[in-house]
């Protein structure tokens, strides 16, 4: 009993000299506010009119299928952010890069100049396919100063 006592007081010792410690270092910060600015101007080749047709099915809104695998990256095409464009589930978006990079690639051009977008949406409740068709004119860079 003796020994049973000690043993106890020495952990009630022990449980109330050491405890749980946490440590936090905080560093002020400041925003980086930067401005790049390049002073480049490219001198563009303005050639026919050209287009390009992409389609994808959706099903229950963000399951696709079907569609192309290749696409034009680096483009911003605008609309409304958050919801299923910031998890990248955004039909429309995909479908559009699709298409241009169609039109590009088909014609030998660098980019589109002045892109219209026309899109198709045929919604069935649960399965809807998206299409999307660009127009615009044949860009090729001459050279870049």
């Amino acid at each position: 009993m003796n020994n049973l006592l000690k043993l106890l007081t020495l952990s009630t010792i022990i449980a109330t000299a050491s405890g749980c410690v946490s440590y936090n270092n905080s560093q002020p910060s400041s925003p980086i506010d930067s401005t790049v600015k390049a002073d480049l101007k490219a001198d563009i080749a303005v050639g026919d009119a050209i287009s390009g047709q992409s389609s994808v099915n959706v099903l229950f809104g963000f399951l696709k299928f079907g569609g192309d695998s290749q696409f034009a990256d680096g483009v911003s095409y605008g609309g409304q952010s958050g919801g299923l464009s910031s998890l990248g589930l955004d039909p429309v978006s995909a479908v559009k890069s699709a298409a241009a990079y169609k039109a590009v690639k088909a014609s030998g051009a660098d980019l589109i100049v002045a892109p219209r977008y026309e899109v198709s949406e045929e919604n069935y409740f649960i399965f809807k396919k998206v299409s999307v068709t660009v127009k615009g004119n044949k860009g090729n860079i001459r050279s870049i100063r």
